[in-house]
Order: C-alpha cells, then structure tokens, then sequence
C-alpha cells in the first residue's frame, strides 16, 4: 500500500506497530497537526503489520500503563520512528533544524556581551561544524550535544533561571515527567497530600514553553514563581 505507512516502537524488548498516512503523520511528528483520527489508517496495534499480528492486553498495559488504542497510538506517534521517504527525511531534518537554531538563538548568548548570535551566524556555524540533526529526536534530546560542537565555532552560553513550581497532588506524577524533561531538578519535596514542591533551573528563554506546557497539565492550578 503505497499511501500507508509504519511507526515502529519498542519497550523492553516488545515491538509494536501501527499504520498511519505518510504525510499526516510527518506533519503530526512536526507538531503541525493535533487530529490523531486524520493520520491513523486504523486503530489496530501491531506486533507485526505485516502478519497482522497484534499484542496482548497485558503487553499493552505494561507498555503504555493503559488499554485505550487512541492514547497507545498517540503515544507510538509521540515515540516511535516512522519511516520517511528521501523527501520526507529532507523536510522534516530542514525543520528540525530551523526549530534547533530557534531555540539556540532564544536560550544562549555570546559571554563576551550577553547578547544572542542571530540566528543567521548560528546556521553559518552549524554550516561550518557540519552539524548533523536527527529528525525524530526532540529538540531538547539532542541540543547539548550541538551546542557542545558549536562552540568550537561560536561561544555560547546559557543564562538559566531558577523557578519554584508547587504541583497539586492530580497532576504530579504526569508533570514531574515534564519538569525532567525541560530542565535539572534542584530539589523536590512530596508533600504528604501527594502535591510536589519542585525548585527547577531552566534556560530563561524556555520559561514560557515550561508555563504552557505545566497549564495545560494541570488546568492554570500549577503555581509557578521566578526565585532571585
């Protein structure tokens, strides 16, 4: 079937498939499009498309914590490879790297005056290191790494703030996968009615994502304050 195609996701030695639409897909990876309903061919989990095999509850529960085949195919979008074709890959590691110089350009700065390269020097300098980008890695999975390459190229440093962030008890466990992921976790306290105080250390620049991302979770309940 030309018109369809595979994201393949592995836990702990499990495989598991699912078929979506090419380019619907791509855009879902790019953050393009939010409708899981227009990328999915079906809403069937595979351990093999091919054979038409599919796993067991208990192999899904233990994978993705849940039976629904809506979230579980979310989640195999969110974490999975899709196969690209030439000009998919070429589309989507161009958008990759747009998205990587943004947020270099918005979190670091040149130490000598405190002022961010613009991001034309910083594509000139991923130019000049021959930066490789992986398309299907989150930005933040692979900017260290970059900047570590980039600064034989350009001095760049991170000006960080410091936030403390209290999470009421709902929505802690699934923002404390969050606040690990955006940023380094100076301290966290688990209070005895479940909520977490957190003191969380961010490039200034990622403050709004952080807000957003900690609204949205947790329905505007998290309190989030900039320490001095």
């Amino acid at each position: 079937m030309a018109d369809v195609s595979v994201i393949k996701y592995s836990f702990e030695g499990e495989k598991f498939e699912i078929l979506v639409k090419p380019d619907p897909a791509l855009e879902y990876k790019l953050g393009k499009k939010k409708e899981i309903s227009s990328v999915l061919v079906s809403d069937d989990i595979y351990t093999d498309s091919s054979k038409g095999t599919k796993p067991s509850t208990e192999k899904l529960q233990k994978a993705f914590k849940t039976e629904d085949m809506t979230e579980i195919a979310k989640l195999i979008l969110q974490r999975g490879d899709l196969n690209l074709t030439t000009e998919q890959r070429r589309k989507m590691v161009e958008e990759k790297r747009r998205q990587l110089i943004e947020f270099i350009s918005k979190t670091y700065v040149d130490p000598r005056t405190h002022l961010p390269h613009p991001p034309l020097r910083i594509d000139q300098a991923f130019k000049d290191a021959r930066i490789s980008v992986d398309p299907q890695k989150k930005v933040e999975e692979q900017v260290k790494d970059i900047v570590e390459k980039l600064r034989s190229i350009i001095p760049l440093k991170s000006e960080n703030l410091t936030l403390e962030i209290t999470i009421p008890a709902q929505f802690a466990s699934q923002s404390y996968a969050v606040l690990k992921s955006v940023g380094t976790l100076k301290n966290e306290e688990w209070q005895n009615n479940g909520s977490l105080k957190a003191i969380l250390e961010i490039p200034a620049a990622a403050r709004p994502n952080v807000i957003d991302r900690l609204g949205s979770i947790t329905k505007g309940s998290a309190s989030v304050e900039v320490m001095n």
